[in-house]
């Protein structure tokens, strides 16, 4: 194992790419044993980190585009766009080969020229809601605005999932209780399809998910003692998602009580004032 690593290393060394495979080493280390039960080529995976940065300007065009047509929509808190991490992409290419090989066969191998076709999350567009019940309308929105070719709902087990199986989305329980929507969209802002990967989640879902992918991405396996913590805290922001929803539920009934008695006493006020006008002619 050493000597394989060292002999990589001193190839990488020798490439005047700019992918820096001790640098990805060091980031993701499991990826090595991937690389080479797979045969993965390390030219090749620089000759897709190359192709990706002369890209990747425009694909934050694309992501910004979309992001603007998005926050038109008075129910969408925040819009962010990002563009995947380089180091990201040959991290999930490298990971993605495996379940490739068993859909197209032994021979195949990510390359500069299909992994645009292969990784649909180059471009990640994601829209934060403050209330629950919000997303059914930004759901409209996005399915009558672009062409949605995939969609997912990440729950937690136990959540209510029959809105979801309603509109045909797949349903993905997920242990760890990371909860949102994905959408992939496609468009063509040229003559070649590019596809983006939408996510929605309410702001309580976000600040979770933030924490979650954190602690993932900064230990091998989380202890147990943080985990079900963790999992604790995920239960305390469901219940967060549920209190705000009934708060506004309430805030709108009491504002239309409030309009509702204004009329009453603005009309009793006026039938006042004509008998008054009607008592003093």
């Amino acid at each position: 194992m050493h000597l394989i690593l060292h002999s990589i290393k001193a190839r990488n060394m020798l490439m005047t790419s700019t992918f820096n495979l001790d640098t990805f080493l060091a980031k993701y280390p499991y990826t090595l044993q991937l690389i080479q039960e797979n045969n993965i080529d390390i030219d090749t995976l620089s000759s897709i980190y190359e192709d990706y940065l002369l890209h990747i300007d425009t694909y934050q065009n694309h992501g910004d585009f979309i992001a603007n047509i998005l926050r038109s929509q008075k129910c969408i808190h925040t819009v962010k766009s990002r563009m995947k991490d380089p180091d990201g992409l040959i991290e999930k290419v490298i990971r993605k080969t495996v379940d490739r090989k068993q859909k197209y066969g032994d021979d195949f191998q990510f390359t500069a020229a299909n992994y645009k076709d292969e990784i649909n999350d180059l471009i990640g567009i994601r829209v934060i809601h403050i209330f629950k019940e919000q997303w059914q309308g930004i759901h409209e929105y996005i399915t009558n605005t672009w062409k949605v070719i995939e969609m997912t709902a990440n729950v937690r087990e136990g959540d209510n999932i029959e809105v979801f199986k309603e509109l045909n989305i797949e349903v993905r329980s997920r242990a760890s209780g990371y909860r949102s929507v994905h959408y992939l969209v496609e468009f063509y802002p040229t003559n070649r399809r590019v596809i983006a990967e939408i996510q929605v989640r309410t702001i309580f879902e976000e600040g979770y998910g933030e924490i979650d992918h954190q602690l993932r991405y900064s230990h091998n396996e989380i202890p147990e003692l943080i985990k079900s913590n963790l999992l604790l805290f995920n239960r305390i922001i469901g219940s967060a998602d549920e209190m705000a929803s009934l708060i506004h539920t309430l805030g709108k009934e009491w504002n239309q009580k409030e309009v509702s008695y204004k009329k009453i006493i603005e009309e009793q006020e006026a039938e006042i004032a004509r008998l008054k006008a009607e008592q003093n002619s």
